[in-house]
């Protein structure tokens, strides 16, 4: 069983919800990708998504593509986003580490060869924002004949096709796209949101992440109530942004240690209705 089948398993047994928070590797800068790693698992992270620099980044609102600049300023490559994992894993074999970005770097350095690099790190899940599932059975192919897995996301625009194309290519989790628009826009229908889950749960049997728009402990707190995932990244990437260099990882903690609670507290509030 891969890492993050293994962790969405513990959480169901447990009664709660996973927190995927997400940074782009590279900003500030290389130095701080694994204290930000490590604070984010000591905060109660079970996944984390981290962001491979890119200069065209057609997914994001302006906080991730200015951590994009920021990151591309600092030369930070694909092979070094890999190092980061290598290194990472040197101490924790358990948090799974999905890596988040886009085509172009991967067809740089060769599907075949990513994949295989990707396993040797100790990656877990890839997700390419411009991969659309029915074009991309070969990329699937190498990642789960390696124990990847390719993660595909779906928005309130998806087609019906678009279910069964992911439900074939994809594994791990899906990444679902809350609202019509970039990442970090504000504009979060959660009733709407939650009206969507239990069909893509059953077009895809896998467990389903929501992210885009979410920004607040509040807004993590309802989307766990119907959700298997909170996934969270321009309101992490501002803690970074905003934060007097050498305190990055702790601002990133301390926020995401609200969100976590918050996210515990619906599902122990759940957990103890149907007791």
């Amino acid at each position: 069983m891969s890492r993050i089948a293994s962790a969405f398993k513990r959480l169901e047994s447990e009664g709660r919800k996973a927190l995927i928070p997400y940074f782009t590797a590279g900003d500030p800068d290389l130095a701080s990708v694994l204290p930000i790693m490590r604070e984010m698992v000591a905060a109660g992270a079970d996944v984390i998504e981290l962001g491979v620099p890119f200069s065209d980044p057609m997914a994001e609102g302006p906080t991730i593509q200015r951590a994009m600049e920021r990151a591309l300023a600092n030369k930070v490559s694909m092979k070094q986003v890999l190092e980061c994992v290598r290194e990472f894993r040197k101490a924790d074999q358990v948090t799974p580490i999905v890596l988040m970005g886009y085509a172009n770097p991967v067809e740089a350095m060769g599907a075949e060869h990513f994949a295989d690099l990707a396993r040797e790190v100790g990656l877990d899940g890839v997700l390419l924002v411009d991969y659309p599932p029915e074009e991309c059975q070969e990329y699937s192919g190498l990642l789960k004949s390696r124990g990847l897995d390719p993660i595909f996301l779906l928005a309130p625009t998806s087609v019906e096709q678009r279910y069964s194309d992911v439900a074939v290519a994809g594994s791990g989790y899906i990444y679902y796209v809350s609202l019509k628009g970039v990442t970090g826009a504000g504009h979060l229908n959660v009733e709407e949101v939650a009206s969507r889950i239990p069909l893509i749960r059953e077009r895809v049997g896998m467990p389903v992440g929501v992210g885009f728009g979410i920004r607040d402990a509040a807004t993590a707190r309802s989307i766990a109530g119907f959700a298997d995932a909170v996934v969270i990244g321009s309101r992490v990437v501002e803690e970074i942004e905003s934060s007097p260099r050498g305190e990055e990882a702790a601002r990133v903690g301390a926020f995401l240690r609200g969100i976590r609670a918050a996210m515990d507290e619906v599902s122990v509030k759940t957990e103890g209705a149907k007791a």
